[in-house]
């Protein structure tokens, strides 16, 4: 069997195209200096993936923001407010994904979502009225030559039509439908370039496949196909399906023209059923995702040889996959020199995934794949019991009950006594927890990390920045303030370096969006609170100030989806043992005086499953009550907040109201507030601060333009109900934006206060 993967990561090994781009963005480095940057890790990708023996080796998996931006470009699916700006390229390009603010112009960035249920993140194309869908780029035929210079033929990848037209987001009237004839259009025109220059394979994106299809969807992506296909001449073209499998569709996409169908047997519950159902057409390639792209354990030859051997009964023509693009595991071992290889060979990155595929092409190629030393050594590995439980850990988890996820008072009581203890105005102001993470905090936060600083020197600097964040709050008259968060790394690293069970990494990488980077933690045994995680710094900060301190935490649900999980236990039974020791603090933080406690769950919507007939057994039936019993022992006095990102909220915002925080505040802004009718709609009960301003662009909103944001927000919740915010925590932005927007902020609420209230 030959083998090939979807994608690879594209950050660098140490992430030398985050720290390349910043330069940039900073007037530092020039565009040659990115670029030659950019080559150099495309080229050390191929290398490695050239040595490595993989058959397939993808083109166009490289991107300077994000492959759904690459795509929008690609097909003139760009904005007139980005391209009117007279900026070069690349920067129209870092506009759309940034925002700009300058001599050029003033614009904000390209809504951002998270992609299916990744941590990763994508820029929504936008499509109006006016916009034609045609080929204008031409980055995938240079990347494809690039390699070609370098004696290897990739298989370029291209987020595919169906894909591309279901994720953009519509502006006028005209829906996917109406754009249908000039996409097929456009990628007929790609298949001809890439047949002239000799390309024998693309790859076709279409994640978009494993969601739920209807009639409209499933006619649509088939008209699309249907049209393309017929322009694919010699080349030879791969539909490639990830994070769930293609029940709606999979007689339409196995009748359609396609050389080769990619499937994933990880995390498509109906793969391997459809196979055997349906079987599988011939003359067709299976690309068959066995390999896991989305985490970081060993694969067990034993369990992968029997999916391929089950497969090979309805199909001889395989390829060995991973199951999505390794762009969200991290890049390789190699720089883990301080864990212990107890830990380490239990793991594969991307480069280890790579041996794999290599191993698993050896072993089925043998005669007796048992006697191969790969697969005994993998045996080997399997069979060793890889950590012991906690006792304490398992007995708290099987006596929860279901009163233990019930908080009392209801909601309307505690509002009430909560509204009477705090007065706060009208439209209170806070921010969501994190102030910027400057270079000079970073760099004693690794000066303390190599012995340094002493722990004492350490905590004093610490002190002293948490003082300068208070002052600078109580300077800039924010309502509600927060502690700033200078001693944490990550809101998951930091918080799972405080508990049992948990293993840190060095430099495991991964891309979240853009030049944003996380080192997600891993779950390696049951999970216990070992000290006191935050109760130190947030009474340290209450003490400064007579204004009200929020505590800030990372709820269960987000921690564990924001980590690399156990694969050994449910994933309800991980998220419950983290709310166990979650809720241990947050009674600690009540008892030491802190009011109002904040439990971020960022990630909530993030694993839900792709498929809604999935999302009570799968998910929301463990992922709200985790939440609930962090908080249901607190007093009704004391206030409880949640805060969620970049995603989708509409149709799970019943089960959001559910969770029973007092107040939560949403990502918003770069959505143009589309969830304030989704509030309206469901009389969602909950306080709520949808973000007036988007923190991941550099742009420094106005005054005018936050009042209007409030405004808005008023016409369809009550002045009772909300909160004014920010989109998201301050730590990627530097003072010099931080502080002006927050003023704008505050003195725009201070002045709708006033004049509408």
């Amino acid at each position: 069997m030959q083998t090939s993967i979807i994608g690879y990561p594209r950050i660098g090994n140490l992430r030398e195209l985050k720290f390349a781009s910043e330069m940039y963005f900073r007037g530092e480095i020039n565009t040659s200096d990115l670029e030659k940057a950019a080559k150099d890790i495309r080229s050390y990708n191929l290398s490695l993936q050239k040595n490595s023996g993989l058959d397939f080796i993808p083109s166009n998996d490289f991107s300077f923001y994000d492959g759904v931006l690459d795509t929008a470009f690609l097909l003139n699916a760009v904005p007139e407010r980005y391209t009117s700006l007279g900026l070069s390229k690349l920067d129209t390009y870092f506009a759309a994904a940034r925002g700009y603010q300058g001599e050029k112009g003033d614009v904000k960035a390209l809504a951002m979502k998270k992609w299916f249920n990744t941590n990763y993140h994508y820029m929504v194309p936008e499509i109006d009225d006016s916009t034609v869908i045609k080929l204008v780029g031409t980055k995938p035929f240079e990347l494809f030559s690039e390699a070609l210079e370098r004696g290897v033929k990739t298989k370029p990848v291209i987020i595919g039509a169906y894909t591309f037209l279901k994720l953009a987001r519509y502006k006028g009237s005209k829906k996917a439908a109406d754009f249908a004839e000039q996409t097929a259009a456009a990628y007929s025109e790609l298949l001809k370039k890439f047949n002239a220059l000799g390309a024998e394979w693309v790859q076709f994106d279409e994640p978009s496949l494993v969601m739920d299809m209807n009639a409209e969807d499933i006619q649509l992506f088939a008209a699309l196909y249907e049209n393309i296909l017929k322009s694919k001449g010699a080349v030879k073209v791969l539909a490639q399906t990830y994070f769930g499998d293609v029940r709606d569709c999979c007689n339409e996409l196995c009748g359609l023209d396609f050389d080769g169908i990619g499937l994933d047997f990880t995390e498509g519950k109906k793969s391997l059923e459809l196979i055997q159902k349906n079987g599988f057409p011939q003359g067709k390639t299976l690309f068959a995702g066995v390999v896991n792209g989305k985490n970081i354990w060993r694969n067990n030859y034993a369990s992968t040889l029997s999916t391929l051997s089950e497969l090979a009964k309805h199909t001889s023509d395989i390829v060995i996959s991973t199951s999505c693009s390794l762009l969200h595991v991290p890049c390789t071992l190699a720089n883990e020199t301080k864990l212990d290889n107890k830990y380490k060979k239990h793991f594969a990155y991307a480069e280890e995934k790579l041996t794999e595929l290599a191993e698993l092409k050896k072993i089925t190629s043998a005669e007796n794949y048992a006697e191969t030393e790969e697969y005994r050594r993998n045996a080997e590995l399997h069979s060793e019991p890889r950590t012991t439980g906690n006792e304490t850990v398992r007995k708290k988890f099987a006596a929860l009950t279901e009163k233990d996820f019930i908080r009392l008072p209801d909601f309307a009581e505690r509002e009430r006594i909560q509204k009477e203890r705090f007065k706060l105005p009208l439209l209170p102001t806070t921010t969501i927890g994190s102030f910027p993470q400057t270079a000079e905090i970073k760099s004693a936060r690794n000066a303390h990390r190599k012995g340094e600083l002493s722990d004492s020197d350490y905590e004093f600097f610490i002190e002293k920045k948490t003082a300068e964040c208070i002052a600078l709050q109580e300077e800039i008259g924010l309502d509600v303030l927060v502690h700033g968060e200078f001693e944490r790394n990550d809101m998951v690293e930091y918080f799972g370096e405080c508990l049992d069970g948990y293993l840190f990494t060095e430099k495991a990488w991964v891309q979240s969006y853009g030049t944003r980077c996380v080192k997600p933690p891993v779950v390696w045994g049951d999970i216990s609170r070992a000290k006191p995680m935050t109760v130190r710094w947030s009474v340290y900060a209450q003490s400064l100030t007579d204004k009200l301190m929020k505590g800030m935490l990372t709820g269960p649900v987000t921690i564990l989806n924001w980590s690399f999980p156990r694969e050994d236990i449910s994933l309800r039974e991980s998220a419950l043992q983290i709310a166990l020791a979650i809720r241990e603090e947050v009674l600690d933080l009540e008892a030491n005086g802190i009011s109002i406690i904040q439990v971020d769950e960022a990630a909530l919507r993030e694993k839900l499953p792709l498929r809604r007939a999935d999302w009570r057994e799968d998910y929301l039936d463990w992922a709200i009550p985790a939440f609930r019993y962090v908080h249901s022992g607190v007093k009704p006095e004391t206030q409880i907040h949640t805060h969620m990102c970049y995603s989708e909220f509409a149709d799970i915002i019943k089960d959001i109201d559910d969770m029973d925080a007092d107040v939560i505040t949403f990502e918003a802004s770069r959505s143009d507030l589309t969830i304030l009718d989704v509030l309206k709609e469901n009389n969602f009960r909950t306080e709520v601060g949808p973000g007036v301003y988007d923190i991941h662009s550099p742009r420094v909103p106005s005054k005018e333009e936050i009042k209007a944001a409030i405004v808005k927000m008023l016409k369809r919740i009550p002045a009772e109900k909300l909160w004014v915010n920010p989109d998201c925590g301050l730590k990627t932005r530097g003072n010099e934006e931080t502080v002006p927007s927050l003023k704008n902020q505050v003195n725009a609420a201070r002045e709708v206060r006033n004049e509408n209230c």
